[in-house]
């Protein structure tokens, strides 16, 4: 049976839900968390801002860009400068760390649950904090590797060392020429692992985080299980938000949680099964 979109918010207090979720945190046999943007962001990690003037006002000024997302689609004409870009890019979203202790908060709430991390975030966060590696499937990529931007096999190659290079010797918003990172097989231009289209790279660790995952819902299928979306808005829905909405309508047992400023609504099939905050993510966990 497919749901309605027809949208309830709850109109019940934050701090009764608080209560509601963490009584549900408790008593779950399995919590599936699902996590977007909104968590890294309520994290620190902004992509505009005081955050993008202090490393990207270069770039800013010659091309009048105003956050790290535009700027990752610019076409720039020349991969010296486009590695400029992306090197910062990654540096500062993926070998740095966020701001504050949302991701380690997290973790702490659930470390001693039987868990599983869907996310489409790409910044690593998950890892850094403590979580599983085997309980975490990245849909979207990840910061931390280049592929073949044809591509031409399927695979993908760690990027730490290069990305740091990058970084210490780039002048003028380019880096030197023989660091622009080609194909170890077929010797054109690597690419961020990234899904933007259809060269998107799915590596063997793709493919077992995925069947990971799929035998973790089957196994929980009929018991009582919590689904908490965290920061996930309505840009890949289908991936994390719809598929949670379904999987708590279908299962006897099972509650959808959703924590996400502005942005936290169930279907009205749902809404009985559904506890709905909108508010920082970081100061709900607080609270927890």
């Amino acid at each position: 049976m497919s749901l309605k979109i027809q949208i309830s918010k709850s109109i019940k207090s934050s701090s009764e839900q608080i209560e509601r979720l963490r009584e549900a945190l408790e008593t779950a046999d399995a919590v599936v968390i699902g996590a977007g943007a909104g968590l890294s962001t309520s994290a620190g990690f902004t992509y505009s801002g005081k955050r993008f003037e202090e490393n990207f006002s270069d770039f800013e000024k010659k091309y009048g860009f105003h956050d790290m997302y535009t700027g990752g689609f610019y076409p720039y004409e020349t991969l010296e400068e486009f590695w400029a870009f992306w090197s910062r890019n990654i540096y500062l979203n993926r070998y740095t760390d966020a701001p504050k202790p949302v991701y380690q908060e997290l973790f702490e709430l659930v470390k001693d649950k039987d868990y599983f991390v869907l996310t489409t975030n790409v910044d690593h966060c998950f890892q850094k904090a403590g979580f599983d590696k085997k309980r975490l499937f990245y849909t979207q990529g990840d910061y931390g590797l280049f592929q073949c931007s044809e591509p031409c096999h399927q695979k993908t190659y760690d990027n730490e060392e290069v990305i740091k290079k990058m970084m210490e010797t780039q002048e003028n918003m380019r880096i030197p020429s023989e660091l622009v990172p080609k194909c170890p097989v077929c010797g054109k231009p690597m690419t961020t692992n990234l899904r933007c289209d259809d060269t998107f790279v799915e590596d063997e660790g793709w493919h077992q985080a995925a069947e990971r995952y799929s035998e973790f819902l089957r196994r929980h299928r009929n018991m009582k299980t919590l689904f908490l979306e965290l920061g996930t808005g309505m840009n890949t829905p289908g991936i994390i938000k719809f598929s949670f909405w379904r999987m708590v309508h279908e299962w006897a047992d099972a509650t959808y949680a959703c924590i996400n400023l502005n942005e936290a609504y169930a279907p009205g099939e749902i809404r009985n099964k559904s506890i709905c905050i909108s508010d920082d993510i970081g100061k709900v966990l607080e609270q927890l």
